[in-house]
């Protein structure tokens, strides 16, 4: 048996490399290799190990900042070896300091960080991570987007002293640094790159929110409009159920639509997934409507309380599906007090986050260039630089980039929405018509008055087609969903499909379109979801996939208890025609000739959107199974009584286009 193992281990040795000839031979002698003694206790883990760093090209200092209320907040701190005397970004966080900055373990700091992080580090910027109070390593409670000291928080802390003081320390403690903090972050990040600016830390001269939470009633992550998200359930629960959010949503099924329908409202699945013991959960389902709980918290109406003296970057996504309300509303809310030399927004056509990354598509559309690459190299860079850096040039960058989709440009403008900037660009009505029409002329038909559909809860209209897997499942394709083909809606019995003729000329619209419908339901309440669609020739030689296609311009929804006031629900008089009037997300987008435009209307978006039982009821999250009733829905497009999707066309110049990488 010796001799066996012996020629075994000389074969493979020869095998590996003739170097290994000799130890093979040594060992097969030996039974050890030679000059190694057989273990004898203890084990080949040193109790401590100090790894040599010699190669690495960057400092990752863990520290503990203290608060003014004795509370330490965990922070990473990432300092490249060739920054001697420079700015600081600093991303506050729930996800996780050590994640974001430990994404790959390398000796080379630009590949060790994500894109953005990546750039910064390269470009000579000082990066700071910090888990928010409460949250992974951090002292202190979590609470969800922690409101400003005030009616709605009555301890002494809020995420802007935290900022406050985070920021001093920084700049005290990082003795590379040259003073001066821009803050940046992305969605929840956004919310605190936001709430830095509430009182801000005189060192911080830049601000970066990209896809910020800002107003999560109206039309961010928890809510559209009074319907609740209920498809983000599961962040909710990963989020607030353990401090390092290890307990993951469990919830099975392969198709979200059944496991929702399965478990009927959103309050009795988050029973039956014990959610009526996180914190959060209660407050969301006792306030289904806009009161003091959710206005005290908008982000937009803090900052318009006060100018805005920190340069800030707003950074919109267009098909944005997580938060694509909060860059544009707080841009616009900081114009109130004469702001503009502060403010700078930029829109590109990206999911939520991707200007943080690679932007060369989305679904199907190509950009034919790297769109988050330009705007950080072009536009991100050159702001930080001018208000971050010693010395550096000015800027140099419009008060507004927003790249344009159908030409597929990067355009500057000197202020947004295009469509009133003058005032004398309003917008353009654009009328629904018998027969499934659309056009910018009035109705004129007194013979069709309406169209009709039969909307039941038992049978809701999917928001993508299925199998709708979870949001976060390794499958899943939510970052895409907003650019799906709607063909699979369209001919459904229960939507309503308006389309033009093919265009002979170019319609362009920059800004946010807003439906004006006239509709009736014999139910007592009912949700209206609006689509604005660019729909494709019948034939795309270049991408014969793009034939036909319908793209979702800009969407959203309406819970009609809330048309009067979002604050006071009131039930719809069955039977009655009454008015809605409901704003869609901006966009900035040309139809081009031989397209088509198409409006869809439907009361159900499910599972993205919780069910109206279309019954009032006082409170959706705990209708019962008996409160869900069909109702016939009929919108109005008679002469005297037409619905219509006001557009903002831009009849003349639309800005300046920008050349790309």
């Amino acid at each position: 048996m010796a001799s066996r193992r012996a020629v075994l281990a000389v074969t493979a040795a020869m095998m590996l490399g003739g170097s290994h000839y000799g130890a093979a031979m040594a060992q097969s002698a030996s039974g050890n290799p030679p000059g190694h003694a057989p273990a004898s206790g203890g084990g080949d883990i040193p109790a401590h190990f100090k790894p040599v760093l010699g190669e690495y090209d960057y400092d990752k200092r863990d520290v503990m900042i203290p608060m003014r209320d004795g509370a330490k907040l965990h922070a990473v701190v990432i300092v490249p070896h060739s920054v001697k005397h420079g700015p600081i970004m600093l991303d506050r966080t729930p996800y996780s300091a050590d994640q974001i900055t430990g994404k790959v373990e390398s000796p080379l700091v630009a590949e060790s960080m994500r894109y953005v992080f990546r750039d910064l580090v390269q470009a000579g910027y000082i990066v700071a991570v910090e888990d928010v109070r409460g949250k992974y390593k951090s002292d202190g409670d979590y609470v969800m987007n922690r409101p400003v000291i005030g009616p709605l928080n009555n301890t002494k802390v809020d995420h802007t002293t935290d900022a406050y003081d985070t920021i001093s320390w920084l700049v005290k403690n990082v003795p590379e640094s040259n003073g001066r903090v821009g803050t940046i972050g992305t969605s929840y990040d956004g919310f605190t790159t936001l709430m830095s600016l509430i009182n801000p830390n005189p060192a911080l001269k830049a601000a970066v929110p990209i896809n910020p939470m800002v107003d999560t009633w109206m039309a961010d992550d928890w809510f559209h409009h009074g319907a609740f998200r209920e498809e983000m359930m599961d962040y909710i629960y990963s989020q607030t159920a353990t401090k390092s959010s290890t307990d993951e949503w469990w919830a099975t099924g392969h198709d979200d639509f059944s496991l929702y329908m399965r478990h009927g409202s959103a309050g009795a699945f988050g029973k039956s997934m014990g959610m009526e013991q996180l914190a959060f959960w209660q407050r969301l389902t006792e306030h289904p409507a806009y009161d003091a709980f959710w206005q005290g918290q908008a982000v937009d109406k803090l900052l318009a309380r006060t100018p805005l003296t920190v340069p800030t970057l707003f950074v919109q996504g267009q098909w944005d599906q997580e938060d694509i309300y909060g860059a544009m509303a707080a841009y616009e809310a900081t114009a109130a007090k004469g702001d503009d030399a502060n403010r700078f927004l930029v829109m590109g056509p990206w999911y939520h986050g991707q200007a943080n990354g690679k932007g060369t598509s989305l679904g199907p559309f190509d950009w034919q260039q790297d769109t988050g690459a330009w705007f950080r190299k072009h536009v991100m860079l050159p702001f930080l630089d001018a208000h971050l850096k010693d010395g550096a040039p000015p800027a140099n960058i419009a008060p507004v980039t927003v790249f344009q989709t159908g030409t597929d440009t990067w355009r500057t403008y000197s202020t947004w929405p295009q469509a009133c900037e003058t005032c004398a660009d309003t917008g353009k009505a654009l009328y629904l018509q018998p027969n499934s029409g659309l056009s910018f002329d009035k109705p004129t038909s007194t013979t069709a008055a309406f169209d009709e559909y039969v909307s039941d809860p038992a049978k809701p209209v999917p928001y993508r087609l299925r199998p709708i897997r979870p949001t976060y499942a390794e499958d899943s394709t939510w970052h895409t969903w907003l650019v799906d083909d709607q063909r699979f809606a369209d001919g459904r019995p229960d939507v309503l499909s308006y389309s033009t003729a093919p265009l002979t000329a170019p319609v362009t619209i920059s800004g946010a379109p807003v439906a004006h419908l006239l509709a009736s339901t014999t139910g007592t309440d009912a949700d209206w979801v609006v689509k604005l669609i660019d729909v494709y020739p019948d034939s795309v030689p270049e991408q014969p996939e793009l034939g036909g296609y319908e793209l979702g311009v800009s969407m959203d929804i309406l819970r009609g208890r809330y048309r009067d006031d979002p604050a006071h629900p009131s039930a719809i008089p069955a039977g009655k025609t009454v008015g809605y009037t409901l704003a869609l997300p901006n966009v900035n987008h040309v139809f081009l000739p031989g397209h088509r435009i198409m409006v869809q209307i439907q009361s159900t978006w499910f599972p993205l959107y919780d069910r109206n039982p279309q019954n009032y009821v006082a409170n959706i999250f705990f209708a019962k199974p008996s409160d869900y009733t069909k109702a016939t829905d009929r919108v109005f497009h008679a002469p005297d009584a037409a619905s219509y999707v006001q557009l903002p066309v831009v009849a003349g110049s639309d800005g300046t286009e920008v050349a790309g990488p």
